[in-house]
């Protein structure tokens, strides 16, 4: 219960943050290209070396958040920039219970209320002994040569640029339409 309470705090403080790689930021000592995952079906991997050459922004979401309405704000992001920018959204019941559906209620629910296109990926873990390994990747600066800071809440953001560097941590009230985040794409 204590650590459901810090999260709530750090979320109410944090939701707005915006952190970018350091110039004087060292590579990791594990590519963001060997990672994989699997799809929300759990029947296909995912593997991120098919992405080389593109952004890719990772999206910890869920179901019953008041965030959740970002969804659409990202879907219509997917539409207008998916050629240079993948979008994946990662379900996560880490907060307070709020993505505790199945596979199809998951895919369903995005469907019917979002019209989702984007890729969503099977279920993680972002916090916690059971953290995924692309969370541990994206929250470890052994790994991806910067960053210790792990989602806080849902919808918190990752931009991976077009090598597989993590370049910008983007805090759960961040959008599309975010200044910060715009300058972030750089195109």
């Amino acid at each position: 219960m204590f650590n459901t309470i810090k999260s709530i705090f750090r979320n109410v403080t944090e939701k707005n943050n915006i952190i970018a790689r350091p110039k004087t930021a060292k590579a990791g000592k594990k590519s963001f290209y060997d990672l994989t995952i699997k799809n929300l079906t759990g029947k296909k991997d995912i593997c991120f070396a098919d992405f080389k050459g593109k952004k890719v922004l990772i999206i910890n979401t869920a179901s019953k958040c008041g965030y959740t309405p970002q969804y659409e704000d990202w879907q219509k992001f997917h539409e207008k920039f998916g050629d240079k920018v993948v979008v994946i959204g990662m379900p996560a019941n880490n907060f307070l219970a709020q993505e505790s559906g199945s596979a199809s209620e998951i895919e369903e629910f995005c469907q019917v209320n979002y019209g989702v296109s984007f890729t969503i990926t099977e279920k993680v873990s972002v916090s916690g002994k059971d953290k995924h390994p692309i969370y541990q990747w994206l929250s470890d600066e052994n790994k991806n040569g910067w960053n210790n800071i792990e989602p806080s809440w849902n919808f918190c953001k990752y931009l991976i640029n077009e090598k597989g560097e993590l370049t910008h941590f983007f805090g759960s009230a961040v959008k599309p339409e975010n200044p910060s985040f715009k300058q972030a794409l750089a195109f």
